[in-house]
């Protein structure tokens, strides 16, 4: 089975967090938490701040590593690290995803998590 490793940023601000809605591929529709594939020689931190430039057009900050998730897609084994970020600039600008959220805690459950963002919600949940 191949075996993917990205990160990811759950953003901060306030009392909510940042959820965006993919706009294509087998998993279209679905929500995530902003990020994606680490490049040969980038450390988990580069990758997140080059994937958030790429695909929000802003900087972050990553404040603190919050967990590694690991989980088994169809096609493909995913291993998922994530960071609690903060927003440099608040303008966001929508260059991959069809549909973005800021959510509170008792939104969490509102919107179709893909499976793997899913396992981080309740680590999530206990920092809102």
């Amino acid at each position: 089975m191949k075996h993917i490793e990205v990160v990811a940023a759950i953003i901060r601000k306030g009392d909510k967090i940042f959820a965006s809605q993919r706009g294509y591929g087998e998993w279209k529709d679905w929500w995530e938490f902003p990020g994606g594939k680490m490049e040969s020689g980038e450390t988990p931190e580069e990758a997140l701040k080059r994937e958030i430039l790429e695909e929000l057009s802003t900087g972050i900050n990553v404040d603190e590593f919050l967990c590694t998730v690991e989980h088994d897609y169809p096609a493909f084994h995913l291993k998922m690290h994530c960071y609690l970020c903060s927003l440099v600039t608040e303008a966001l600008h929508l260059n991959e995803h069809e549909a973005a959220k800021w959510l509170t805690k008792d939104e969490l459950d509102g919107v179709k998590w893909l499976p793997a963002d899913l396992e981080v919600i309740e680590d999530v949940r206990c920092l809102m």
